[in-house]
């Protein structure tokens, strides 16, 4: 992101109220995430909850609706897609917690439905799943209070325990823990 400038902020101060208004409805135009951090911030009926809801849908619809020749391949590009899609929750709102939950969505998503592509000859989307459960460990132990850990804990232990019980886990270019271990 660039770093507005003295001269930048000068302008913009000289602007008048009808310059930046219509300064912000074409930016928001064009980017549909300024849009969404704006109507968070100026709008009531655009609440974390609200944009929770859209967020879930929107991972339900990505994992749900991948397809390819290779199912294990496909999951792993929506994998991406969702993360993608949790990472911009997070730039609009600012919710860690909401972020964790997102996250927690998306493995129990996967634990669910698609266990089964983990003993796929493509490792991709097993990987990706143990990054995404190492990646939630870490924003829980690093950004939540500690009340939140004991909350987690066995939801993530049983993730590790799946991932762990697999032929696979040798395969990983990381050291997956066994237990979420908490202080």
């Amino acid at each position: 992101m660039p770093v507005p400038s003295a001269d930048f902020k000068q302008a913009l101060k000289k602007l008048s109220e009808k310059e930046k208004e219509a300064l912000i409805l074409r930016l928001v135009r064009k980017d549909a995430e300024a849009y969404d951090t704006l109507a968070f911030e100026l709008l009531d009926d655009v609440t974390l909850e609200t944009l929770y809801e859209r967020s879930t849908e929107n991972l339900h619809d990505i994992l749900f609706t991948a397809n390819g020749r290779s199912l294990s391949k496909a999951l792993n590009r929506a994998l991406k897609k969702c993360s993608q899609e949790i990472a911009r929750y997070y730039r609009v709102t600012k919710d860690r917690k909401g972020e964790v939950e997102l996250h927690l969505y998306l493995l129990g998503q996967i634990f669910d439905n698609f266990t089964g592509q983990f003993d796929s000859i493509y490792k991709g989307f097993y990987v990706s799943t143990a990054r995404l459960v190492q990646r939630s460990m870490s924003l829980i132990l690093k950004h939540l209070h500690e009340d939140y850990h004991l909350e987690y804990q066995d939801q993530i232990n049983t993730f590790l325990t799946d991932l762990n019980g697999r032929s696979k886990r040798r395969q990983l270019p990381f050291n997956l823990p066994m237990q979420f271990e908490i202080d």
